[in-house]
């Protein structure tokens, strides 16, 4: 597992080493779990309040090297 970013000191987003797919990261933390896929951009799990916007954009912003990583690791 490789944190990417961490949020709030609370939450990280993590990109884990042979995880199931499709290509995900994951958003973990203070009892939350929330995957983001990576393709579609699409979650599931119950996000922290407040904490979407923020988050959807730093992955939007550094999705091409979170998708590259999850390649060398899942291919």
């Amino acid at each position: 597992m490789t944190v990417k970013q961490r949020f709030r000191n609370k939450f990280t987003i993590q990109l884990r080493e042979r995880d199931h797919g499709p290509a995900h990261v994951h958003l973990f933390g203070a009892g939350h779990d929330v995957a983001i896929n990576l393709l579609t951009m699409k979650s599931d799990g119950e996000w922290p309040p407040g904490l979407k916007a923020e988050v959807m954009e730093w992955i939007a912003s550094h999705h091409d090297e979170l998708l590259e990583e999850w390649k060398r690791w899942h291919e």
